[in-house]
């Protein structure tokens, strides 16, 4: 009887139909336009990336109702990425719930989200169709639902794409090192490579295959992980794997210099000190990616056991199918206050974004810098916009946006393995400025990140891993 009693309130508290209730979508169902004067204003934000939370965190909830739309319920705290690879951090330390970033996403009624992705957008009904992601549902296959939400003010921050050239059997055979499953996988199949190597009967080419790693691209994801990867097998396999030490390698092939961005005398230093870590630096094109080995544009065939691909981004697929108007490299065209200028309370931050041509401004970098301070200026917008009235559909036309936006670049930084690394703090390639490199740009590399970390919760779980990782050496297990 007890339990019938609370299926009962289970089911009234269901059928009773506040808004905030009928909101939540079912198949073919979804969220309705709000009423002005009786609920506020709904923000839909497509994407968890840097943007995207930097928007929500900054977002006024008393003002606006927050639903985002997002194949990840969390950020990826990039820039320590390829340490989890190796065992230097764990998986859990580099990811932030979304529900802790923007807590009114777990509690307030009309705040909501969706572990879903967009398929398209109608500017005209102010609606977003939504299909839910149920890959990863276990044996039984799941249906995705389709939805649609309707917004007063839509933000689209759905990020980037690997780019692949075009270049044959990268999808297919290459791992990227952009989520938290990436670093997974490349973690798996690092260690049981390893292992396999060490089995009897393992012949010497198959063993110099297998525990060949290739990385293919020389930007500061490429060289950090070669960085990683190279104290890895320094430190930890050749003390645990004595029997294959000798036949671990690492090869980073770049089309042209490594760390372009950086300054002359950094980008040296980097070369020097990977190529004291063991790391082979190979210039060259990749023509084709087989299954054993890639082959280069001089006819090269480098056989491997693990291929890890980071040579730059570019527009997915949803940002390429959107009828809007396009910036240079196919990217959402927007205006100087991140709007995008032909539709309306429609906005665009992050990789996905750029400047269109008729603004004068150059194209930002798809860099975390860029896309956090977009998310906090458009956050402090929209709450400007809010405040003054116009958060609801089609009412902010009188409103008062202010200063346009205005990036300035705070310097890169990046790793390069044996307590190393190079912080650049110029403002542009063609301007001077402070460059250091060594033990102290690690620590100073080190430090930034530490407090860059989202949540006072995974900067306790970093530092932990640091120190854990210094005494006992890192974690080799393959769970």
């Amino acid at each position: 009887m007890a339990f019938l009693r609370s299926l009962s309130r289970c089911l009234s508290r269901s059928f009773s139909t506040s808004a905030a209730a009928a909101s939540i979508p079912s198949a073919g169902g979804g969220l309705s336009p709000t009423f002005v004067g009786r609920e506020k204003p709904r923000v839909v934000v497509l994407g968890t990336g840097w943007a995207g939370c930097r928007l929500m965190k900054g977002i006024d909830t008393g003002i606006y109702d927050v639903v985002c739309v997002s194949p990840r319920n969390h950020m990826v705290f990039t820039p320590l990425l390829a340490s989890t690879c190796v065992g230097t951090l764990e998986f859990r330390s580099v990811a932030e719930p979304i529900g802790r970033i923007q807590p009114a996403i777990s509690r307030a009624p009309g705040s909501f989200f969706f572990l879903a992705k967009c398929t398209a957008l109608d500017t005209e009904s102010h609606t977003v169709h939504c299909e839910t992601v149920t890959d990863g549902a276990g044996k039984t296959t799941l249906e995705p639902w389709k939805f649609k939400v309707s917004y007063d003010k839509l933000v689209i921050a759905s990020g980037s794409e690997a780019s692949t050239f075009g270049i044959n059997g990268v999808k297919e055979h290459a791992i990227f090192l952009r989520e938290v499953y990436h670093a997974q996988e490349i973690r798996r199949k690092l260690l049981l490579n390893l292992m396999l190597s060490d089995v009897p009967g393992i012949s010497e080419n198959e063993k110099c295959r297998l525990l060949h790693c290739v990385v293919v691209g020389g930007g500061p994801t490429g060289v950090e992980f070669s960085g990683e990867l190279s104290d890895f097998i320094i430190k930890d396999v050749h003390e645990r794997y004595s029997h294959v030490k000798d036949y671990i390698h690492v090869t980073l092939i770049e089309a042209n210099e490594i760390l372009s961005s950086f300054d002359v005398r950094l980008r040296q230093y980097a070369t020097n000190q990977l190529t004291k870590s063991g790391v082979r630096l190979v210039r060259g094109i990749v023509k084709d990616v087989q299954p054993e080995k890639i082959i280069l544009n001089d006819g090269t065939e480098v056989p491997y056991g693990l291929l890890v691909w980071s040579t730059g981004v570019g527009p997915s697929p949803f940002v390429s199918s959107l009828q809007l108007p396009k910036a240079p490299g196919g990217r959402i065209g927007v205006d100087e206050w991140l709007r995008i200028p032909s539709v309306q309370d429609v906005f665009s931050i992050g990789d996905c974004s750029g400047f269109l041509e008729s603004t004068g401004k150059p194209t930002l970098p798809a860099l975390a810098q860029v896309a956090e301070r977009q998310g906090k200026y458009l956050a402090n917008l929209l709450n400007r916009i809010g405040k003054a009235g116009g958060g609801h559909a089609n009412s902010a036309a009188n409103v008062d946006l202010g200063a346009p936006f205005v990036y300035r670049h705070l310097g890169s930084m990046a790793t390069v393995g044996r307590y190393k690394a190079l912080v650049d703090l110029r403002q542009s390639k063609e301007e001077k400025g402070l460059s250091l490199a060594g033990f102290v740009s690690w620590f100073i590399w080190r430090s930034a990140y530490l407090t860059r970390v989202i949540s006072w919760r995974n900067r306790f779980y970093v530092a932990i891993n640091w120190l854990t990782t210094f005494v006992f050496g890192r974690d080799i297990s393959r769970i």
